[in-house]
């Protein structure tokens, strides 16, 4: 029912569902009232999550995934900063954006595209922002799309204030680094890399080696989840904080 009703109204009603979307969500939610399951983002329970065709389980309030519930108890136990910091958060979830932007009146959000509503329009390979400007950067499922993701790195340092704090998260693979600049057709790119806009998949150490070359100090953060868990958490996870 989900998955029908959210299609119907992507198809012919796009700026309807952008602009009363957690209006929708909270109607849809209705349908699975419970306590069996928590959204820490929003701070919801229910009967289940919605289950998502790649895995994912989806929030029925706010839309968020697993990873952004990680992402949300990561920032709130551990590393949000003051209110008065300067944050950049590329390519935000709508519910994350929201929830910070509530607390923090120097936090900026980009989306290179332009699919997201965001502050800026930034390059992540050339970030039109002076050295130094930011306490804080969310690089969150970014990497993966960039082909010069070197350049890039070395524009989040840059950027990055003296003893500022980057989070990053990609998809990751045991092994090493695969990529192969050969891919360039959507199809290639769906099979070799699991998405039809990804460029790679990162290991974990090598996302880490390549980070420590831009002079980032970085901190793995590991997590593990039993089946099952209550608030619909991947199973294996792994956060990378980089410090300056």
């Amino acid at each position: 029912m989900y998955h029908t009703l959210k299609s119907l109204l992507i198809r012919y009603f796009p700026s309807l569902i952008s602009r009363f979307e957690f209006t929708i969500r909270r109607i849809l939610a209705l349908f699975y009232r419970g306590n069996k399951v928590y959204c820490n983002v929003c701070d919801h329970h229910f009967s289940q999550f919605i289950h998502h065709d790649t895995g994912d389980l989806i929030c029925p309030t706010c839309g968020s995934l697993g990873r952004h519930r990680r992402l949300w108890s990561v920032l709130n136990d551990r590393v949000l900063p003051q209110k008065e910091a300067s944050i950049l958060h590329f390519s935000p979830s709508k519910i994350i954006q929201k929830k910070i932007k509530s607390s923090h009146p120097n936090y900026v959000t980009t989306d290179y595209d332009g699919k997201l509503k965001a502050d800026k329009s930034y390059d992540i390979t050339n970030i039109a922002a002076p050295s130094q400007s930011f306490d804080f950067i969310i690089c969150y499922h970014v990497l993966e799309h960039i082909t010069e993701d070197s350049k890039a790195m070395s524009e989040l340092y840059r950027i990055l204030k003296n003893d500022g704090l980057l989070i990053v998260q990609t998809p990751f693979k045991d092994g090493d680094i695969y990529e192969d600049t050969s891919m360039i057709k959507p199809e290639e790119r769906l099979k070799h890399f699991g998405q039809a806009d990804h460029v790679r998949i990162y290991s974990v150490q090598g996302l880490q080696t390549r980070l420590a070359q831009q002079g980032f100090s970085v901190e793995e953060l590991y997590f593990e989840e039993k089946e099952g868990n209550f608030m619909g958490l991947k199973l294996k996870e792994t956060i990378l904080l980089c410090r300056k």
